[in-house]
């Protein structure tokens, strides 16, 4: 009889054990949403804030169409294409404002200021928001590998998930080490 009892005892435990896993998993799938929903609206701050800057005439004909193409191009983009129109916009950016004297020329233009300072806040926030939503993927990713979340798919339907792997890196001239040189 005692025997029954344990063995009661280690099925009521594992059971318990995999709903907590199923929860826990749950709530990374849930944290996942949460961080890709706050990269989206960063990525779509960042495009509008270049749109902006790109038909405000601050900037020359060239740099301001190259720039509204790669803004255009980001927001307009299919999800299997985001990642690559997301890093051709931090491309032309860069091309467009990667000298100190450019960005200073621009700050020094009737509302310049505000622009750059609208363009510094959102290339500052996508890759923090990019690491959030990376950070997230990668431990619920290591939750979905362990053996028993497979073999009991405490996954359920949920789609494997995934990286968004872009480049953010901000114009020198925007950041903090750039602004001082």
């Amino acid at each position: 009889m005692a025997t029954w009892i344990w063995a009661v005892a280690a099925v009521v435990l594992f059971a318990v054990y995999l709903s907590w896993t199923a929860g826990r998993l749950d709530r990374l799938h849930a944290r996942i949403d949460a961080a890709r929903a706050s990269l989206d609206a960063q990525l779509l701050r960042r495009s509008s804030v270049a749109v902006e800057l790109a038909t405000s005439s601050l900037l020359d004909p060239a740099a301001s169409i190259l720039l509204l193409e790669a803004a255009h191009a980001a927001r307009q983009a299919e999800s299997e294409q985001r990642e690559v129109a997301e890093s051709e916009l931090s491309l032309a950016l860069r091309a467009v404002l990667d000298e100190p004297e450019q960005v200073a020329a621009l700050r020094a233009a009737p509302g310049g200021e505000e622009a750059v300072r609208d363009l510094v806040e959102a290339v500052r926030r996508v890759p923090m928001a990019r690491r959030f939503h990376n950070d997230a993927v990668r431990a619920a990713r290591a939750v979905r590998e362990h053996r028993l979340v497979r073999y009991f798919r405490l996954a359920g339907r949920a789609p494997f998930p995934l990286a968004f792997e872009m480049d953010d890196e901000p114009p020198v001239a925007l950041t903090p080490e750039g602004a001082s040189a």
